[in-house]
């Protein structure tokens, strides 16, 4: 199997081909992980994550370079708020085997058996709930623009007519491109078939069926946001960009409010349709997951536990040792004296 391109710098291949980022306990539960390793796993970019409850981070990835594109299959045990930004030569597409009601994308919701597009014009965010399981690819942006001139002659170029999200039905082509995925997900997890050889997994054939699936969508297919689900998303993008601009300072519900233009009813019921927690408690978790990201990336000679807590905002540093310790199962120092020293901090 080919391992060449951009994604082969840093990366350790194991048995099977395939590079496993999290594991999995001999019990079949998923193991901790932390929030650096989770936010790396697009590799051409940072996705930034946000936990909504106190469980702490479990999850398994699984994924595979092949040529210039990144395969992976990831299943979460923590429901969580993310959001990156692909540079503007990639793209992502792939398909979701299974996630709970409360999963979403720009606040549209999306459900089990969604095949999904993602081309980089500007933030995706999303929500995932506990237990979701995910299969994508990451690839040049230039490959799903030749492949889609080849499938769609009449829009060649730029793939504009190309939904985002689309639940498949029952038609041969849905149906195919199912059936594709869901082996991608097992060869990225158990490794090729026996008797297979090590042949690679056909990244044409999956990414004609996934652009013939989607082309072939009508209205039916193509999940639509309500007009109240689109007011609380609104909602929550003005309140969560307001405070993540002053998350340093003291931060009250009031505040929230004006910053979103809406009452503190209407606040609240905004968060608790999107992300199934209060306000102030997606502050908090907002508070410590930043604060977390910002221990395992610092410099421990130049940053310290105090200095990294005050710059989010969390002013009661045994407190805070406490809420992160529970999150995260480790003290905020553990965390900052296992980062790397401030030559790989600048290292590409």
């Amino acid at each position: 199997m080919e391992r060449a391109g951009p994604f082969a710098v840093g990366m350790r291949a194991e048995a099977g081909g395939c590079l496993r980022i999290m594991d999995i306990r001999d019990d079949g539960r998923l193991l901790p992980c932390d929030l650096v390793s989770l936010s790396g796993m697009l590799r051409v970019c940072k996705m930034e994550t946000v936990l909504l409850n106190a469980d702490g981070p479990r999850a398994v990835i699984d994924s595979l370079v092949q040529g210039e594109a990144l395969f992976c299959s990831a299943e979460s045990a923590f429901p969580f708020r993310g959001r990156f930004t692909l540079p503007i030569d990639w793209c992502l597409f792939g398909f979701v085997h299974h996630t709970e009601e409360s999963s979403w994308c720009h606040g549209i919701s999306f459900s089990s058996g969604t095949a999904f597009t993602v081309l980089p014009e500007g933030t995706t965010e999303f929500r995932l709930s506990a237990g979701s399981r995910l299969s994508f690819v990451l690839l040049p942006l230039e490959t799903l623009q030749r492949r889609y001139a080849e499938l769609d002659r009449h829009h060649a170029g730029e793939p504009i007519h190309l939904p985002s999200l689309v639940r498949l039905s029952y038609t041969p082509a849905a149906q195919r491109l199912q059936a594709i995925y869901h082996d991608v997900r097992q060869r990225l997890i158990h490794g090729p078939p026996e008797g297979g050889g090590e042949a690679g997994i056909d990244i044409e054939a999956l990414l004609d069926s996934h652009l013939t699936a989607s082309l072939a969508a009508t209205g039916a297919d193509l999940p639509n946001c309500t007009r109240g689900r689109r007011k609380h998303y609104l909602i929550l993008q003005r309140t969560e960009q307001y405070m993540r601009a002053n998350l340093r300072n003291d931060i009250y519900v009031n505040e929230m409010c004006n910053a979103a233009g809406v009452s503190e009813r209407a606040l609240r019921y905004a968060f608790e349709d999107l992300l199934g927690i209060s306000p102030n408690r997606y502050l908090s978790m907002l508070r410590l997951c930043t604060a977390c990201r910002s221990l395992a990336l610092s410099d421990v000679s130049r940053r310290s536990v105090k200095s990294v807590a005050l710059s989010c905002g969390l002013w009661d540093l045994s407190r805070f040792a406490d809420s992160y310790r529970r999150v995260f199962g480790e003290l905020p120092h553990d965390t900052l004296m296992r980062s790397p020293p401030g030559d790989a901090l600048s290292a590409p």
